[in-house]
């Protein structure tokens, strides 16, 4: 992987994923946030149902388009993670480094959450 690449995933936050529609079998486009936390990628959302969500929990397959301090589209695999441990775990962080820590126990129990591989 490209070294631009790689610094991209440690410092950007804004990408694009294509995810293949649950219903429709349709590609979706849409930007979105990411977070990487001790080396492991995380896309989460705000507390509620999401269309990216639905889609990524069907067809895990996807691409994740990096956009911002450079450029690729890499093939990526997501992994649903709904253990409440694993997800206090890993939204107590990425909350942390938003300062939205006050919102934890809503954002367990509510918000989409899947762990991002790179193939």
């Amino acid at each position: 992987m490209d070294e631009k690449v790689i610094q991209a995933l440690k410092t950007d936050q804004v990408i694009d994923i294509t995810t293949t529609g649950c219903k429709t079998g349709e590609s979706r486009r849409i930007e979105i946030w990411f977070h990487t936390l001790d080396g492991r990628l995380f896309i989460t959302g705000t507390p509620g149902k999401r269309s990216w969500f639905a889609n990524l929990s069907a067809h895990p397959d996807f691409t994740f388009h990096v956009k911002q301090s450079a450029q690729a589209d890499l093939p990526a695999r997501a992994r649903v993670i709904d253990a409440e441990a694993e997800r206090r775990e890993i939204l107590a962080g990425i909350l942390a480094k938003l300062d939205r820590a006050d919102n934890l126990e809503t954002w367990v129990s509510q918000s989409p959450l899947v762990e991002v591989t790179l193939l």
